[in-house]
């Protein structure tokens, strides 16, 4: 759940992007800008999740340095991007067996636990989500909404929060409900 938390937060970061040309823009020229962490993301997903179980994570076919020089020029080819990168990866998590677990998966030739490697790919992605929230904030402006508690909001938050009692709940209980409301099948 916590990789479709970070996607939605993508989703709702990129949606504020008031701009299309405001996508391809950089704060420096050693940043990156939101297009470029797209298609590096893109390109870490699809080589680490296709065929996840039987083939190295670092794809022969991948050209990483390429994701690191602009080739999107539009909002449409930037979402498909990140559309098919996410379904990737989620349709290899989706194809994952409890006799699965006890197999060693590889990344440059380093062997992780499945588990491992999952949580190497969280921890990258919700990096990069970071950057683009980030960069999305910066270019929204005043116009920004919120993808957490906003500022000046914690005392109400935390007032509503503890109303209920301790209880066995993770952070992402909003969301996973927000989100099998959109996917209802």
């Amino acid at each position: 759940m916590l990789f479709r938390y970070y996607k939605q937060l993508g989703d709702k970061a990129l949606s504020q992007v008031p701009d299309d040309d405001q996508l391809f823009w950089t704060p420096s020229i050693e940043s990156n800008c939101i297009a470029v962490i797209v298609q590096h993301l893109h390109g870490n997903m699809k080589s680490r999740w296709t065929d996840f179980l039987t083939t190295d994570g670092e794809k022969d076919w991948r050209n990483r340095e390429q994701e690191f020089e602009l080739y999107l020029d539009a909002r449409a080819e930037l979402l498909d991007l990140w559309e098919e990168g996410w379904t990737c990866l989620f349709s290899a998590l989706e194809s994952i067996r409890p006799e699965d677990h006890d197999q060693l998966v590889y990344i440059r030739n380093k062997g992780h636990t499945i588990d491992e490697a999952v949580h190497r790919q969280l921890a990258h992605y919700a990096y990069h989500v970071g950057q683009l929230v980030f960069l999305s904030r910066l270019l929204a402006g005043q116009e920004w909404k919120s993808l957490s508690i906003p500022k000046g909001a914690s005392k109400a938050y935390n007032e509503q929060a503890f109303q209920g009692g301790k209880r066995k709940e993770h952070f992402t209980e909003e969301f996973k409900e927000e989100w099998q409301m959109n996917h209802v099948t």
